[in-house]
This record gives C-alpha cells, sequence and structure tokens, in this order.
C-alpha cells in the first residue's frame, strides 16, 4: 500500500456517509485494543469555531512541554492535515502503516465503518504509538453521536459556538442543537462553554447539573479588544493583559476567551501550563484558512465561510479590514445550501463576484450561481476552472483590491493551489 491507496482505501467507505451510532466505532476500536482508553483528551464540539479552538488550546499546551495529537476534520489543503502532533502532521509513513494496521479489523465486522469512524480509529492508534501526552479532539458533527464520542470522560469537554446547521441530523432549533452537542458531556467531567442565550445556556446548565459536572462559561464580559490589524490583534481577557492573538476577526478573541477558561481547567487538574506558555502559544497559533492572508499583491484572503454564522462574522472582518478597499469575492457554493441568503449579507461590500465551481459532487455549477447573483443585482463572472477563477478575482481586484474567497471549504485547496502555481 501506498500513501495515495490508503487515502483511497479510507475514502472508499465515504458512499456510507455519515449513520449516527457509537456501535461500529465501539466494535473497531475493542478489535484494535481500544487505544482510546490510553489517552487523555480535550474534547471539542461546536457548530463554529472548533477548529479555532482546537488549534489555540493545541497551541498552548505545546508551548507548556506536552506532546500533543491534535485530531479536526474537515482538512483544507490535504488529508494528512487531520493529525498532527505538535504542529506536524502525520507522515505518508505512519499513515500507511496505520491504515494497513486497522484495515483487516475494520474489513472483519460485519457491519463496516463509515470513512470518519475508520479515521478515528486511525487518529486514535497514531497518537497512541507516538505517545501523545493529551489529544486536542474535535468532533466531526453534534456531539451524542458522533463517533469521537466513544472516548471515556475527557480532561475537558467544550461547547463552541452553537447555531442551526445540519438540522435534519442535530435538530431543529438551537436549544435541540445544543442538547445534542452536550451528548460529550460525561459524568463527574468538566466542561466549558461560548457564552450563548439564556435558553441554550440553560441546556447545558442542566445537562451538567443532572451528571454532576464542573461547567465555566467563558470570560465574555472580560474581554477588550487592544489593537487589531491584518498582521493580527491584541487584547486584554480578565485579568491576562495585552495577549497577542495572529488570528483575525472579533469571534476570535471568543473563541480565545473559552481558550482560556479551557486551560485554567486543565490547570486546576494539575496540568503544569505557565502564563507565558498561554502567551506563547496565543502569540504563535496557526489556522489556515480562516480570514487567511495567503497573498499580498494583490491582497488575497482565504476564508473558510460556509453556513450563515461563518458569513456573519465574515461581514464584520471585511466591515474592520478591508473597507477602504475594492472586495472581489472569489466563490463557489455546494448545491444542497441555502446559497441565496448566504450571499445576502455579503452583497453591500463586494463589488464583483467570480464564481467557480466547487470540485464535489454536490457542487453548483458557476454559471448557475452567477446567474442568481446577478439576479438579485450583482455583479458575476462564472469562470470555467478555478485556475481561471484565481487569475480572473486577481485581475479584476487590481493591486490595491483584495480577493476574498468563502463559500465552500472544497473549493479552497485547488485556489490556494492555483494561486501558487501563477
Amino acid at each position: 500500500m501506498n500513501v495515495n491507496e490508503a487515502i483511497a482505501y479510507i475514502h472508499s467507505n465515504f458512499w456510507k456517509g455519515s449513520i449516527p451510532g457509537l456501535s461500529r466505532t465501539q466494535e473497531l476500536l475493542r478489535l484494535m485494543g481500544n487505544p482510546e482508553k490510553k489517552l487523555k483528551f480535550v474534547h471539542i464540539a461546536g457548530t463554529n469555531g472548533k477548529g479555532s479552538t482546537a488549534a489555540m488550546t493545541a497551541s498552548i499546551l505545546r508551548q507548556a512541554g506536552y506532546k500533543v495529537g491534535l485530531y479536526t476534520s474537515p482538512y483544507i489543503y490535504r488529508f494528512h492535515e487531520r493529525m498532527q502532533v505538535n504542529g506536524v502532521e502525520i507522515s505518508d509513513e505512519d499513515l500507511i502503516a496505520v491504515t494497513e494496521y486497522v484495515r483487516p479489523f475494520a474489513q472483519s465486522m460485519a457491519e463496516q465503518p463509515t470513512e470518519f469512524e475508520l479515521v478515528c480509529g486511525i487518529a486514535f492508534e497514531y497518537f497512541l504509538r507516538q505517545n501523545c501526552d493529551i489529544v486536542v479532539l474535535e468532533v466531526g458533527m453534534g456531539g451524542s453521536w458522533d463517533a469521537t464520542n466513544v472516548i471515556e470522560c475527557p480532561e475537558v469537554a467544550v461547547i463552541t459556538n452553537i447555531g442551526l446547521d445540519h438540522t435534519d441530523v442535530l435538530g431543529s432549533t438551537v436549544e435541540e442543537i445544543a442538547a445534542t452537542k452536550a451528548g460529550i458531556f460525561k459524568e463527574g467531567g468538566n466542561a466549558v462553554i461560548y457564552r450563548s442565550s439564556e435558553s441554550v445556556e440553560k441546556v447545558f446548565e442542566d445537562i451538567c447539573a443532572e451528571r454532576n459536572i464542573s461547567l465555566k462559561k467563558a470570560d465574555f464580559d472580560g474581554l477588550k479588544l487592544l489593537t487589531h490589524g491584518l498582521e493580527g490583534q491584541t487584547f486584554d481577557c480578565g485579568e491576562r493583559k495585552a495577549l497577542q492573538l495572529p488570528l483575525l476577526g472579533v469571534h476570535q478573541l471568543k473563541n480565545a476567551a473559552v481558550v482560556l477558561s479551557v486551560i485554567d481547567t486543565l490547570i486546576e487538574k494539575g496540568w503544569n501550563i505557565t502564563e507565558e506558555n498561554i502567551r506563547e502559544g496565543m502569540r504563535t497559533v496557526s489556522w489556515p484558512g480562516r480570514f487567511d492572508i495567503v497573498g499580498r499583491d494583490p491582497l488575497f484572503i482565504i476564508d473558510g465561510g460556509h453556513n450563515p454564522q461563518c458569513i456573519e462574522a465574515l461581514v464584520v472582518n471585511i466591515r474592520d479590514y478591508l473597507t477602504d478597499r475594492k472586495v472581489v469575492a472569489l466563490t463557489g457554493v455546494l448545491a444542497d445550501k441555502d446559497y441565496a441568503d448566504m450571499y445576502k449579507p455579503v452583497m453591500p461590500f463586494v463589488q464583483e463576484f467570480v464564481c467557480v465551481t466547487p470540485p464535489n459532487p454536490r457542487k453548483l455549477e458557476a454559471a448557475e450561481l452567477a446567474n442568481h447573483l446577478q439576479s438579485v443585482g450583482a455583479k458575476a463572472t462564472p469562470c470555467a476552472s478555478i485556475e481561471e477563477g484565481v487569475r480572473k478575482a486577481r485581475e479584476l481586484s487590481g493591486r490595491d483590491g483584495v480577493v476574498l474567497c468563502f463559500g465552500s471549504l472544497y473549493t479552497i485547496g485547488s485556489i490556494k493551489e492555483a494561486l501558487d502555481n501563477l
């Protein structure tokens, strides 16, 4: 098996999609000797901000001298990003070796695992082989029935921002979705939540009371933005002053507040993390694809925004960072997204749209997206390929403008590759 064959085998289970339930993951891990039971975790669920929260937490723990596993999804540029140890992606050799180890167990099962369940098994085995002190584990979707929820009580269970997404699976109200995500809260554990409406917070409070869980709410009241620019932002959070963060946007300060509550909980549990570790971990964190500057001439920004809350955050960032520039949106979207509503908030801030077709079976054709945008009064140009779209967007923006890419995570890798090849 070479690395392409290993990834092809993993993706071969994709047709099964997302099937709720933990039984397949539990059986696979039992056959493997339960590697997850030999690891410690920070478990992170939520609608938005999971990845940024996970990246900041892992960065601080790494600065504290721990060997830190980081499990995230989906990947932005390549599959290997999903499993990292101390900031380094899994190697081809390790991915091949662990996949070859896991495959016979998966194939022996009467009901074989889905792709995500299989990847969880591979990740747990990899982190165990790497002797990780702790793993920052991001939920795939939901909480209660997500494959990651096979773990026993984590060091901390974390819920980030809650919104309406995957409502066909998770629930039709934010309260129902909150209850599903709170499935990661285990009896007698510790939990940290992103601040939300009273009704959503009550869901978390009630579950924590039932399960004897110690609950912390992130300190949003103590947040104070000091400076911000395209290089990053400086902020206070409670007693911690002048923290530096390269991730852009007010929403990232709120994610940082969640992380600081997570770190405080870990310190209370005996983890050795200094204030200097916290500062350095925040200052050096990297999380690609989230209002991420990948080019300077012209300014070229990639953002993974693809649901209403992400777009709201994107609009705030445009107002905060780009008001004095011509903004050209390079965008593609999946056909099953509510793209009419998704694009509405950004329309006043974008001078022209360049439309591309995402490389995904659920794609909306570029011409169809351009027709929609034109029908609501926007200037929009469809392009036959992502490469053509990158060239067109750069041309339209001019040297003083900005190309802003958003709409679908599935376009990001191809856009970055096309930009690098120019």
